[in-house]
């Protein structure tokens, strides 16, 4: 809808990682990176006590005439 794509990241990554990482293998600039952390969460599955790892994303903003293309 906004041109926005979302990816998950390394945890020690940056946004200017990011940017970089996305020019050199989509070949378009974004116009803006935005990183966030999502949590572990506890889980109960089955009678178990579990935790589901937390993890990184970045949601990469690009101009409108520009388009990634994921098989």
């Amino acid at each position: 809808e906004n041109n926005a794509y979302v990816f998950k990241i390394k945890p020690d990554a940056n946004k200017f990682m990011v940017n970089k990482a996305i020019k050199e293998t989509y070949g378009v600039t974004p116009r803006k990176v935005n990183i966030t952390y999502i949590p572990a969460r506890r889980k109960f599955v089955r009678g178990k006590h579990g935790i589901k790892a937390g993890y990184k994303k970045a949601i990469v903003y690009l101009n409108k005439k520009d388009k990634i293309e994921l098989a």
